[in-house]
C-alpha cells in the first residue's frame, strides 16, 4: 500500500512538473527564450505550429495587461476594439488554413535547387545565424511595408487600432505574408527551410507582447532590443512617430540605418492611422485601403505616375521624392476623438456569447483541418469570416447588420443539427432560432441600440 501510494504520488508530481515545464516553455517563446539545441528540426513538417499553440497565452497576457492597466487607473482593452483585434488575427490564421503553408513553397524550392551554402540544420550556430538573418530581413520587409503604397495597403491593418495594447499584436493582415515573403528569399540561399519557418514564427511571437503601455522601460535592453517603448513610437500617427522603429526583435537595425527614434514624454502619442477609417468590421479593415490605392492610380495621369501611385510611398505626389515631402505630411490633432460605439449591456452580452461560439469553432477547425477536405475547410472558413464580419458590423451599429444577423442565425439553426451530435445540435438550434427572433424584433423597432462616438 505504501509503495503504491508513493508511486502514484510520484506520477502526479512528474505530470505536474512536465505540464508546468511546457507552460513555461510556451511563455518563454513569447520573449524569444528558447533552447537552441531543443528546437532543431530537419524538415519543415517537423516544425510545430508555435504561433497557433500560443493563442491561449495571448489571451492570458491580454487579460493580465487589462487588469494591470485598470489597477493603475488607466484605460484597459475596450471590448469592441479588443474583439476586432482578435478577429483580424483569426482572419490571418484562416488564410493560413486555406493555403496550408504554400507561402513557404518558393523558399523551399530555392533552397533545394539554388542554395549557395549548405548550413547544417542540426547546428546551434545555424540556429543563431538564422535568428539574426530573419530579423534583418524582417526590418527591410517592415520598412518597405511603410514605404511602398501597395504594401502599406495590406500592412495598415495592423495600425488601424486607436488603442495600443497586446491585442494589437495579433491584429494582422491576411495578405501581408504573401506580399512580404519576397524579402526573406535571399535567406534560402543558405538557411534550411525548417530553421527559417521556425524563426519566422519566433519573431512574430516576440512582437506580440511589445504592444503595451503597461511596461515603461526595460533599462539597458532598450539599446539592443525592440521594446514596448520603441514600438509605441512606431505605432503613433504623430508626425514625429512616422516611418521609424521598424525592428522586429532587435532595434539595432534602426540605429544602423538611421530610422531609430526614442520615445519622449513631451508628446502624447496618438495611435491609429493618420486618416482613420472608423470601424470594428474586420473585413472592411482588411480591404478598405486598397480602394485608396486604386483611387490614386485612377486620379494621376501618365503611366509613370500611375505606377508610382502603387509602388512609391503612401504620401507621395508627383514632383516629390519617393517617400513624399516630409514638410507636407500631416501632424495629427492630439485631441481627436477615438471612435467608439456604446452598446447596451444586453447587446454586448449577446455579441460575446456568439463570439465565443465562433472562437470555439475556429479552434476546432485549427485542430482538425488537416483531416478535412479542402472544400470543407473553405466552407468552415467562410462561416467564420462571415460571422466575425457581422459581429463587427453589430459593434458598429451598422444599419444592415441586424438583417444579416437574422440570416446568419437562421442558416446556422438549419445547419447545426447536421454537423454536431443530436443533443448539442438541438441546443444550438434552439439558441440560433431565439437569436434570429431577437434580431427580428430589433428590425421591427421593438428594440433599440443607442450609439455614441466618443470615449471618456
Amino acid at each position: 500500500m505504501a509503495s503504491g501510494f508513493s508511486y502514484a504520488n510520484t506520477t502526479m508530481d512528474n505530470g505536474f512538473s512536465d505540464s508546468l515545464g511546457e507552460h513555461l516553455k510556451a511563455v518563454g517563446r513569447l520573449f524569444y527564450l528558447h533552447s537552441p539545441s531543443a528546437t532543431l528540426y530537419e524538415k519543415v513538417d517537423d516544425v510545430p505550429n508555435f504561433f497557433r499553440q500560443s493563442w491561449p497565452y495571448f489571451f492570458i497576457f491580454m487579460i493580465l495587461e487589462h487588469i494591470v492597466l485598470r489597477l493603475e487607473g488607466k484605460k484597459g482593452i475596450r471590448l469592441n476594439d479588443g474583439i476586432t483585434s482578435i478577429s483580424l488575427g483569426i482572419f490571418q490564421e484562416c488564410g493560413r488554413l486555406l493555403w496550408r503553408g504554400a507561402e513557404y513553397y518558393l523558399y523551399t524550392w530555392i533552397y533545394q535547387h539554388h542554395r549557395l551554402i549548405e548550413l547544417p540544420w542540426d547546428s546551434v550556430l545555424t540556429w543563431y545565424v538564422t535568428a539574426i538573418g530573419v530579423d534583418f530581413c524582417y526590418y527591410w520587409m517592415h520598412r518597405m511595408c511603410h514605404e511602398v503604397h501597395i504594401l502599406w495597403a495590406q500592412h495598415q491593418v495592423h495600425h488601424t487600432s486607436e488603442d495600443f495594447n497586446m491585442g494589437v499584436g495579433i491584429r494582422q493582415s491576411v495578405l501581408q505574408g504573401w506580399c512580404g515573403f519576397v524579402f526573406y528569399l535571399p535567406l534560402a540561399l543558405a538557411i534550411p527551410p525548417s530553421q527559417f519557418v521556425m524563426h519566422h514564427q519566433f519573431s512574430y511571437l516576440y512582437m506580440f507582447w511589445i504592444h503595451t503601455k503597461a511596461i515603461k522601460s526595460l533599462g539597458p535592453l532598450e539599446y539592443i532590443l525592440n521594446t514596448p517603448s520603441h514600438h509605441r513610437v512606431h505605432h503613433g500617427s504623430n508626425k514625429y512617430c512616422l516611418d521609424v522603429n521598424y525592428g522586429g526583435v532587435l532595434i539595432i537595425w534602426d540605429r544602423i540605418f538611421g530610422t531609430f527614434r526614442p520615445e519622449t514624454d513631451k508628446v502624447e502619442i496618438v495611435y491609429g492611422l493618420i486618416y482613420n477609417n472608423p470601424s470594428f468590421n474586420p473585413l472592411e479593415l482588411q480591404v478598405f485601403y486598397n480602394g485608396y490605392v486604386m483611387e490614386k492610380f485612377r486620379r494621376l495621369e501618365g503611366w509613370e505616375n500611375k505606377l508610382k501611385a502603387i509602388f512609391w510611398g503612401p504620401s507621395w505626389e508627383p514632383g516629390q521624392c519617393r517617400t513624399g515631402d516630409e514638410h507636407l505630411k500631416v501632424d495629427v490633432d492630439q485631441t481627436r476623438e477615438i471612435y467608439d460605439v456604446r452598446l447596451p449591456a444586453w447587446c454586448n452580452t449577446y455579441l460575446v456569447v456568439h463570439y465565443a461560439i465562433v472562437l470555439y469553432g475556429f479552434f476546432e477547425l485549427s485542430a482538425k483541418y488537416l483531416g478535412m477536405t479542402p472544400i470543407s475547410v473553405l466552407i468552415f472558413v467562410l462561416y467564420i469570416i462571415a460571422s466575425l464580419t457581422i459581429i463587427g458590423m453589430l459593434f458598429d451599429n451598422n444599419k444592415h447588420a441586424p438583417v444579416l444577423e437574422v440570416l446568419r442565425c437562421s442558416a446556422l439553426a438549419f445547419l447545426t443539427r447536421s454537423v454536431t451530435s443530436p443533443g448539442v445540435g438541438t441546443v444550438l438550434q434552439i439558441f440560433y432560432v431565439i437569436s434570429a427572433m431577437f434580431w427580428c424584433l430589433y428590425t421591427l423597432k421593438l428594440l433599440e441600440i443607442k450609439k455614441s462616438t466618443k470615449v471618456d
